[in-house]
């Protein structure tokens, strides 16, 4: 079986496939002060709640976007399972080309995303990764990763205006009934979703107004896919998410360690 490790700002995600299929998945908090052997009994606790034995990982790989803590989970790795987990670089052959000015600064979520996103739909394919940061990234039909755009996510939105307002309540965001509300914490929940969704949706149809004149191509060619933590309530009023991919990061994680075998 396979380990795939995502490493990101706010959650880590593990799965664990058996080939293809993703027998399971946990998320942890990303904590810059885990240790290696914190790190082990996170991943040894979490294999005996899913009836995982560590004697049947045969493998690991990471993506990582917060270098900090990388080495303690490279290390935990070695720890627990007796070897070294490979790392998605920018330069780990993926199957797709980085079409970037310097590839060095893609994050090595951007990339995995594309690489899942190209095998299950092909292309040109518009991804959007809605976690602490959207990223919003195009992969073309011939498996070029053209870039895209960053915006902060919703996370950092909440935390900045909770952070720095006295009296407004922290709250659970659903998806609202009306713009025009009648009380504090439906006017914060329909200020953050309702504008997140304009915003996720300009970026979509500002990438797509390029990629038809770059590309000459038709707009209904193109498919729009989500993923990330607030992908389901942003995607239920976006005009142009199609599709939602929960283990998006997940999958392509797989089918990048399936293109390195042998290499």
């Amino acid at each position: 079986m396979l380990l795939v490790i995502d490493i990101g700002n706010t959650n880590t995600v593990i799965g664990i496939y058996e080939k293809e299929n993703l027998k399971s998945r946990f998320r942890v908090a990303t904590d810059l002060t885990s240790t290696s052997d914190q790190l082990v009994a996170t991943l040894f606790n979490m294999f005996m709640i899913h009836d995982i034995k560590v004697e049947d990982i045969d493998d690991t790989i990471i993506s990582c976007v917060v270098p900090d803590v990388l080495y303690n989970w490279q290390s935990a790795n070695r720890k627990l399972l007796d070897k070294e987990a490979k790392v998605v670089e920018y330069d780990t052959y993926t199957g797709i080309t980085i079409d970037y000015e310097n590839p060095s600064e893609v994050g090595a979520d951007r990339i995995v995303d594309a690489v899942a996103a190209y095998e299950k739909y092909g292309g040109p394919s518009v991804v959007v990764d809605m976690g602490t940061a959207i990223t919003v990234d195009v992969v073309t039909s011939d498996a070029r990763y053209l870039g895209g755009v960053i915006a902060p996510g919703i996370k950092i939105a909440q935390d900045g205006l909770f952070g720095k307002t006295a009296k407004l309540p922290k709250i659970e965001l659903k998806q609202p009934t009306t713009a025009i509300t009648e009380s504090t914490s439906e006017a914060i929940n329909a200020g953050i979703v309702i504008g997140y969704i304009g915003m996720i949706d300009k970026l979509i149809e500002t990438i797509e107004d390029e990629i038809v004149q770059r590309l000459g191509i038709d707009r209904d060619e193109i498919n729009v896919i989500a993923t990330g933590g607030f992908s389901e309530l942003i995607s239920q009023s976006s005009k142009y998410i199609e599709t939602i991919e929960p283990d998006l990061m997940l999958e392509g994680l797989r089918i990048i360690y399936e293109r390195n075998l042998g290499r």
